[in-house]
């Protein structure tokens, strides 16, 4: 039996699943189109998926932002149809031997840190950036990173009077633990810091090809939580970047020194990265594809 949603969707093979919930490939039924199908049980404890199509809604329109097709319910599942994508990075980073050259990691920086950005300018912070959450466009936008999975993310100030949330601590851990910022481990509120902080981790990872709190053995998974969190904490910027330029350690440096409610200078993060691309005598290629 054919499965349909929103009446011009045919439900096709599981794909992945998010922070919340299951992704199907699906067919444009009106077009052939085809296009990534998100659902979610209705009677699920923390049901998220209508709150991250509200989400999906007020990010349209911006570079690498997802388009979202359709939401809705159907039958006992929330649901959320967006453009179909390419793989994560996460997926490139495994295909190419865990290991991206400096070259391709300073391009990803630009690209990342552009998407962080107009999230945040939008009002939300993500809350959960990692490989798996950047995914590269299909086709002619192959070259193209996208930002994706808005089920953690949270609103951080009012639209209207630019109200910042308040500073709060005692909070439980939102994300993923290996990338998690100092102040998130610590049980402090997140904010716009800790995404750049995260994206900081992301980006050594793809240099190092894995980070000293990976593979850490605990009996619980709260046990686990802390001894990644003593880790992170005990290892210097200097030591965690050593071997690699400079700007590392002053990116990661400059998110870990902001204050809760400081706005990142995302033009200077992009132009520590900018110079160093020119300096390093790299080109801008017509593709990413300094991947493979």
């Amino acid at each position: 039996m054919e499965l349909r949603v929103g009446n011009k969707y045919r439900l096709g093979r599981k794909i992945g699943s998010g922070s919340f919930g299951e992704i199907y490939l699906g067919t444009d039924i009106t077009n052939d189109e085809e296009v990534a199908i998100k659902l979610e049980c209705v009677k699920a404890k923390h049901p998220q998926l209508q709150i991250e199509a509200k989400i999906y809604k007020l990010m349209q329109g911006g570079v690498g932002i997802p388009c979202l097709k359709w939401s809705g319910t159907e039958g006992d599942y929330n649901v959320l149809v967006i453009q179909l994508l390419g793989p994560s990075l996460e997926d490139l980073f495994n295909f190419c031997g865990r290991r991206f050259k400096l070259k391709t990691v300073l391009l990803l920086a630009d690209q990342t840190i552009t998407r962080v950005e107009y999230i945040q300018n939008k009002n939300f912070i993500h809350r959960d950036i990692k490989p798996d959450n950047f995914l590269m466009g299909l086709g002619k936008r192959g070259n193209l990173v996208y930002l994706i999975d808005f089920g953690l993310a949270k609103k951080y100030r009012d639209s209207r009077t630019r109200q910042h949330i308040p500073y709060r601590e005692n909070k439980n851990l939102t994300g993923t633990a290996r990338y998690a910022s100092i102040n998130t481990h610590l049980g402090i509120e997140q904010a716009r810091r800790d995404d750049m902080e995260s994206l900081g981790y992301v980006l050594m990872y793809f240099l190092r090809g894995s980070l000293p709190w990976q593979g850490l053995k605990a009996g619980t998974k709260r046990q686990k939580y802390e001894r990644i969190s003593e880790k992170k904490m005990q290892t210097p910027v200097e030591v965690l970047c050593e071997g690699y330029p400079v700007e590392m350690a002053v990116y990661l440096n400059y998110c870990r020194g902001m204050r809760f409610d400081n706005q990142p200078d995302y033009s200077y993060l992009r132009n520590l990265f900018r110079s160093l691309f020119q300096r390093e005598g790299f080109t801008y290629d017509l593709f990413l594809i300094g991947i493979y």
